[in-house]
C-alpha cells in the first residue's frame, strides 16, 4: 500500500469529530450505557487510558476506511460513497461482532443498540469527511 498517498488532514480530523461524537453520544447516554454494561460508577476507576485508546483506535478505523473508499472509488470519492462504505463496513463488521460478543459476555440487547449506533455513527461520520475531503486512489498495479 501506498500510505504517501493518503489524505492525512481527511484522518485526522474524521477521526477528531467522531472521537467527539464520541463523547457527546456517551455522555447523552451514560445512564442507560452503565446500565447496561452493568458497572457502578462508584467503583469504577478513573483513567485516561480507555480515551487515548479510543482516539487511536478512531485514527486506525479513518485510515483504514480513506484506503477503501479511495481503493473502491478508484480515488475519486463523495459524502455519499463515504457514507455508503461506512455503512456497509459497520453492517458487516462491527455490528455482527459486537452481537455476537454481547452474547457470549451475558449482556443485553440495549447494550449492542447503544455501542453499535455508537460505531454507526462513528463510521458515518468519518466516511462523509473522507468522501467531503476526498481519498486516495489504488495505486496502479
Amino acid at each position: 500500500m501506498d500510505f504517501s498517498v493518503v489524505n492525512w488532514l481527511a484522518v485526522i480530523v474524521a477521526a477528531v469529530v467522531a472521537w467527539l461524537f464520541g463523547a457527546v453520544w456517551y455522555m447523552a447516554l451514560s445512564k442507560p450505557w452503565l446500565q447496561a454494561a452493568k458497572l457502578d460508577p462508584a467503583t469504577m476507576k478513573r483513567s485516561p487510558v480507555p480515551f487515548i485508546v479510543s482516539f487511536i483506535a478512531e485514527l486506525v478505523m479513518a485510515l483504514i476506511l480513506t484506503l477503501v473508499v479511495g481503493a473502491i472509488t478508484g480515488g475519486e470519492p463523495s459524502p455519499i460513497a463515504g457514507l455508503l462504505f461506512g455503512f456497509v463496513l459497520w453492517l458487516g463488521f462491527v455490528a455482527t461482532t459486537l452481537s455476537v460478543n454481547h452474547r457470549y459476555e451475558g449482556f443485553g440487547w440495549n447494550l449492542t443498540l447503544i455501542d453499535a449506533g455508537h460505531w454507526l455513527g462513528v463510521l458515518l461520520i468519518m466516511g462523509a469527511i473522507i468522501g467531503w475531503f476526498g481519498a486516495p486512489a489504488a495505486p496502479a498495479g
